[in-house]
């Protein structure tokens, strides 16, 4: 293609088309491929980035940014229960190799197939026999147990219970403090749940389920409905009722329910309480805070028990 007469303004992008109009913006000459229509005219691809960069985003009430799904993350969340919950069924339930892996326990132990386990039994006589196995536990080297128990479930209701409560909760919250804000308060509250557990539950127990980051939803929405003046009677009643079960149902872990419930009380407080002219560098700061709290913890548990 031959280059235009000199003197004939051409395209700042694209030295070799000729163009008379001109960004509304900036002036530059632009070609038709540049052209970006405006409210007044047409403006050039800089400058509709640059005018894309200064608008100011919209932001939550507590500083995150507003999507157009609030319960995406919930949703995922969700999603990923189910997945593991599928997985684990589909490969032997108690004596799954992914229930070994992801259920959390605070010494290892040797397991039967049918969840039972022989508290006496050391790795190298478990190792010795026939019909069990050996599944380690946090303090001798399976430490993502603290996380991977939350997305982990065996019992149908059990997962339907803690889903369905994700489902109610979290969107709310969600909305509230937006994705990252939101993700971070569930898994922070789950870990809260799990830390509690290592410390407080029989060590060779295995414990799983996603209710220390359920229960750490309730004890946010109690937070902020404190913060906004809301009547939150129905959700005490609520965490009540949750609470009385916690204590009456069999095979109910109470360290990983109120562990959460704390947990995420904690959390919900350093997102709602944090001054507005300061507010993204106290959130991570505080959050950042109470992670590094439930790393020494765990780190001191491991200690008394290795």
């Amino acid at each position: 293609m031959s280059n235009p007469p000199v003197g004939v303004p051409t395209c700042y992008r694209h030295s070799d088309r000729e163009t008379w109009i001109r960004c509304q913006r900036c002036d530059r000459p632009i070609c038709p491929d540049c052209m970006r229509e405006a409210a007044v005219g047409f403006q050039c691809p800089d400058c509709v980035a640059e005018g894309r960069r200064s608008v100011r985003q919209a932001t939550t009430a507590y500083g995150g940014r507003i999507s157009g799904n609030p319960g995406a993350v919930s949703i995922a969340l969700i999603g990923i229960n189910v997945v593991v919950w599928v997985a684990i069924m589909a490969s032997g339930r108690y004596g799954s190799k992914l229930y070994d892996l992801f259920a959390l326990t605070a010494r290892g132990s040797c397991r039967e197939n049918n969840g039972g386990y022989y508290p006496f039994v050391d790795k190298v006589s478990c190792d010795a026999g026939t019909t069990a196995h050996w599944a380690s536990g946090v303090s001798d080297g399976a430490p993502w147990q603290l996380l991977t128990t939350m997305f982990t479930h065996v019992e149908p209701l059990h997962l339907a219970f803690n889903m369905f409560a994700l489902w109610v909760l979290g969107p709310q919250l969600e909305a509230l403090f937006g994705r990252g804000r939101y993700l971070a308060l569930y898994l922070l509250s789950g870990l809260a749940g799990s830390v509690v557990v290592y410390w407080l539950s029989a060590e060779q127990t295995p414990t799983v389920g996603a209710s220390g980051a359920v229960f750490g939803l309730m004890g946010a929405l109690v937070v902020v409905g404190l913060k906004m003046g809301a009547n939150i009677q129905s959700l005490l009643l609520w965490i009540g009722i949750n609470v009385v079960l916690t204590f009456t149902l069999s095979n109910v872990s109470w360290q990983g329910h109120f562990g959460g419930l704390a947990g995420g009380a904690a959390i919900a407080a350093v997102l709602v309480l944090a001054p507005k002219e300061r507010r993204t560098v106290v959130q991570v700061a505080g959050l950042s805070a109470i992670g590094a709290v439930l790393v020494v913890a765990t780190v001191l548990r491991t200690l008394t028990l290795t």
